[in-house]
């Protein structure tokens, strides 16, 4: 008697017009709905990575939006607090095929309702800004000194070496609105760059995907390339995602994490969205980490009191005996990998803080 193991072949990637058109419509029909605020981030997240990376989207695909096209001005009069999400949806449909010019009547309504003079943020009138004037629209009052603040938060390099997640996402995305995406040089000093490499440090020891292709996409927008070390990370976990199909699925996923590895994926010239989709609803997971080296160093780090020294060749002997070896032999990595890494650990270790 002999067993037959029927072998199931890896699912096919589809072709590039398919999987922008699987994307489109598991996220504008399957996921949410669109009275979820949610609905529109996820969206807006989605349609704006495919514009700026030159994505093709076909005819059919752009279709799935059309009754959000015929009356997204109707959601702006009544949810003109949505406007980011509403405007910037709008303009990459038009952007990626959509016939139409709602974008920029949408954009004079927003600058006569002065809608970006009610932002509190800074980073906030940035996005603003950038939105109206892709249809050469100007916002009511003008702020000449909205960019240069903007260079000087970049430029504070020593905060984003301490842990903040916050400040780092506000930091890449200045960095997206001031180089329009990778069209023009967004005029960053070398301070800025520091600011972007410790940051970067910081998401590869938390393992924080999401975060260090958004700090690489960033890096790249300034015209600097990111460390080896990070992308060859970034490209594994890519590979790793899993989708799963099914109209049960919880959607508290790595929706946007996939989104962004794969946006980063895509300017390295590889290609994105590779992973097996389907029509209807898609569930995204990362692969799941073993380490957690952040926290490890962080911990041993506390511990040590008096004993923290900014000299990350003293603290690799001081920690020896403390801290793993897969975290001793990262950090090592990391010290080679990286000509920011000692002006990083410096600020990292807090000397002299108890």
């Amino acid at each position: 008697m002999s067993n037959v193991v029927a072998l199931r072949p890896a699912p096919r990637a589809l072709a590039p017009e398919l999987r922008a058109e699987a994307l489109i419509s598991c996220f504008a029909r399957h996921r949410r709905s669109e009275e979820d605020v949610f609905w529109l981030k996820e969206n807006a997240e989605l349609l704006n990575i495919l514009e700026c990376t030159g994505t093709e989207v076909g005819p059919q695909a752009l279709r799935t939006h059309a009754e959000f096209y015929a009356t997204v001005g109707d959601r702006l009069a009544f949810f003109p607090q949505y406007y980011r999400f509403l405007l910037s949806m709008v303009l990459d449909l038009e952007d990626l095929g959509m016939p139409g010019d709602t974008g920029a009547r949408l954009a004079e309504s927003v600058a006569a309702m002065d809608l970006p003079g009610a932002e509190l943020s800074d980073l906030q009138r940035m996005e603003a800004r950038r939105l109206l004037a892709r249809r050469g629209v100007a916002p009511k009052h003008g702020d000449l000194g909205l960019e240069d603040r903007l260079r000087g938060f970049c430029a504070a390099s020593r905060g984003f070496a301490l842990p903040n997640k916050k400040a780092a996402y506000e930091l890449t995305h200045i960095v997206f609105y001031l180089s329009e995406y990778g069209r023009r040089d967004p005029r960053l000093g070398a301070e800025a760059l520091t600011s972007l490499h410790f940051a970067g440090n910081l998401a590869f020891l938390e393992r924080n995907s999401d975060l260090l292709a958004e700090i690489c996409i960033a890096l790249r927008y300034t015209g600097a390339v990111p460390p080896a070390l990070w992308t060859g990370w970034l490209l594994r976990e890519t590979r790793l995602f899993r989708v799963e199909q099914g109209a049960q699925l919880s959607v508290q996923d790595d929706c946007h994490d996939f989104l962004v590895c794969n946006w980063h994926l895509a300017l390295t010239g590889g290609a994105p969205f590779e992973a097996p989709l389907g029509a209807g609803r898609m569930r995204f997971e990362r692969h799941p980490g073993t380490l957690a080296p952040l926290r490890e160093l962080s911990r041993a780090l506390l511990a040590m009191k008096g004993g923290r020294s900014p000299d990350w060749a003293v603290m690799r002997r001081r920690m020896a005996g403390v801290l793993s070896p897969g975290v001793r032999d990262l950090l090592d990595e990391m010290a080679q990998g990286s000509e920011h890494f000692d002006a990083f650990f410096e600020g990292f270790a807090r000397a002299g803080r108890t």
